[in-house]
């Protein structure tokens, strides 16, 4: 049966709850691999570490470079009521988009271990709140504030895992090139890549950063995908990277966040900024060649993404090979190479 790109249902799958990795493969590059080849229909099942085996060897490598911050505080109202705060994204002039597990309106005081103190200013129709923060009266600046959150704060882990971070998390829900902080999800198809895999890859490697927020877990909720309204993320690429975009070189995406970075670049020509690009089937991608992911969600716009590549059809049919053969799901799960 044929299915409507356009309509949410096309995205659904039953997936095995023992199938949600809640921890990941150690080492990393002993995640399985499922290799999708689309001239030949061809699918080979293998191992992260193989990667080099099936790159195309004039290919570049493009991974997103952002560094997961800690996150998710803990505090209370000035009241007493207990509440959770996940720091989203700086906005303009100390000015924080955060989500607030526990009541809160415009003005409620919240109070964090090490005199850290935060205020609501707005409450948006997202469920997103906007806060300022401060330090014995000071009002703190984005890096002001990541300085008090690697005291206090822990690695948001998404809440599909259903677990709390541990301290292992610190390191294994983080790229090992990380190095520009300010995501609050990691950009998980890096998380595969050890120093050892790198070393033995000769294809040509460069970076970008995009910050990914926590709308990357935002369900779609509209029936018709072409209604949802995609988060925004800040993304910013370097000089050599654009060139490499701009150039006819064949490219290999790590990632969705690097692959909607790259396409956003390529319409836009703005080397940094906001990027709200959704990429579904119906608005496929124009410059990424092959891509490295991740298995995701249901019904999410990182899904659709993928079917942007190889159809609703595909993805489905690859996704239900993957469950056959037992392959582990989501940010901690294994990995598909689509070339």
């Amino acid at each position: 049966m044929k299915l409507d790109p356009l309509d949410l249902e096309s995205y659904n799958y039953s997936l095995p709850k023992e199938l949600i990795a809640t921890y990941p493969t150690l080492p990393a590059h002993n995640s399985k691999l499922l290799v999708y080849e689309r001239e030949k229909e061809k699918v080979t099942h293998t191992i992260f570490k193989e990667l080099p085996n099936y790159l195309p060897p004039e290919a570049t490598l493009i991974f997103n470079d952002t560094k997961v911050i800690k996150a998710r505080i803990f505090g209370k109202k000035e009241s007493g009521g207990k509440i959770e705060l996940l720091l989203n994204r700086p906005l303009k002039e100390n000015l924080f988009s955060v989500f607030i597990k526990g009541k809160v309106k415009k003005g409620t005081t919240l109070i964090f271990p090490s005199n850290l103190v935060a205020k609501v200013i707005a409450l948006k129709g997202d469920g997103s709140r906007e806060v300022k923060f401060f330090l014995n009266q000071k009002e703190l600046n984005f890096f002001e504030l990541l300085d008090l959150l690697d005291k206090i704060g822990t690695i948001p882990l998404p809440p599909y895992l259903n677990r709390e971070a541990k301290k292992e998390d610190e390191v294994n829900y983080q790229p090992i090139f990380a190095k520009k902080e300010g995501a609050v999800a990691a950009p998980t198809a890096s998380l595969h890549f050890t120093q050892e895999l790198l070393d033995n890859l000769s294809n040509p490697k460069q970076f970008l950063t995009l910050h990914v927020g926590a709308g990357t877990f935002k369900p779609v909720e509209s029936k018709k995908i072409t209604y949802h309204k995609i988060h925004t993320e800040y993304y910013e690429i370097p000089k050599s990277t654009q060139e490499t975009i701009l150039s006819s070189k064949p490219i290999v995406a790590v990632g969705t966040t690097v692959t909607r970075a790259i396409e956003y670049f390529f319409k836009t020509h703005q080397p940094k900024g906001e990027c709200d690009l959704f990429l579904h089937p119906l608005n496929p991608p124009q410059r990424v060649n092959h891509l490295i992911t991740n298995f995701h969600l249901p019904k999410s716009t990182l899904l659709m993404l993928v079917a942007s590549f190889i159809g609703v059809e595909k993805t489905l049919q690859l996704y239900q090979e993957a469950i056959k053969n037992s392959y582990r799901f989501y940010s901690y799960g294994d990995a598909m190479l689509i070339i």
